[in-house]
């Protein structure tokens, strides 16, 4: 008889935490924590017996910890984890933890009207959410001249280590720092791929599918000037044309958008 009713607390403690998972509230769940104990402490005392049942601070921890994302909006993408690693090589380091990071960057999205306010990307899935720059990152670029064109450098890089490496070439963060040649920038283009996208890529390179239900993940992060997108990197336009099991998007080549690429970026190289 006791343990048919330490399986019916269990039944009530886990049917209110699916309810409470869907519902986005603490509420229902401390409910059945709460019952759950009545019962066991009403069957002659067996609570203290069974110990095994979750206490209410444990179980309320590991409750906020899986159901922390449910009610955000957007959310960093594993892909985009890197640039929150200050050891890294990519050009955008995020000065701040990426937990800060999606707590303000949702704050600034409802504040500016929710989604209704993101701009289209170079596809469908893609969306970008521009915000004033609420971090120390510097401009993730600059322009070439006479007087930095010595400091600049060349080499095969990839994103990630399943991407193949492709050649680029960029400007070092620390001679540019000595060189005077960065400042804070003004605004943060965060770039968005759809949940179904992420998705698609993910099981095709293998990757792990993210748990969450936010419908937008950020998959980088460009500290720039100027409020609207700039273009996108040839090399990035032919990765994508490649395909998904090469990392890419899938979307085709448009020799439009990739000539307005090489002409903004033959003058311009991003800062490692």
């Amino acid at each position: 008889q006791a343990f048919g009713w330490i399986l019916y607390s269990y039944k009530t403690m886990f049917s209110n935490l699916l309810y409470c998972s869907k519902r986005n509230t603490g509420i229902k769940l401390f409910e059945s924590i709460s019952r759950a104990e009545t019962v066991c402490k009403n069957q002659r005392g067996f609570w203290k017996e069974y110990t095994f049942i979750l206490s209410s601070k444990t179980f309320s921890r590991q409750f906020s910890m899986a159901t922390n994302t449910s009610s955000l909006l957007l959310v960093v993408d594993p892909f985009c984890l890197r640039q929150f690693n200050l050891d890294s090589t990519t050009s955008n380091k995020v000065d701040m933890p990426k937990e800060e990071f999606e707590k303000r960057v949702n704050e600034e999205l409802q504040q500016s009207g929710g989604l209704k306010v993101l701009k289209d990307g170079y596809a469908p899935f893609c969306k970008h959410f521009f915000v004033e720059n609420f971090t120390c990152m510097q401009s993730a670029y600059v322009e070439i001249t006479a007087s930095n064109l010595h400091l600049l450098r060349t080499g095969y890089n990839s994103r990630t280590e399943k991407e193949l490496k492709v050649l680029e070439r960029w400007f070092p963060r620390d001679l540019m720092v000595k060189n005077q040649d960065q400042q804070k920038a003004k605004y943060l283009d965060c770039i968005l791929y759809s949940r179904e996208q992420i998705k698609i890529e993910n099981e095709k390179m293998g990757e792990r599918v993210q748990e969450t239900d936010a419908p937008w993940g950020i998959v980088s992060i460009k500290a720039q000037d100027v409020d609207y997108e700039l273009p996108m990197n040839p090399i990035t336009q032919m990765r994508n044309a490649l395909g998904k099991s090469y990392g890419g998007s899938g979307v085709p080549l448009d020799p439009q958008s990739y000539n307005q690429s090489v002409e903004f970026w033959s003058k311009h190289a991003v800062i490692i």
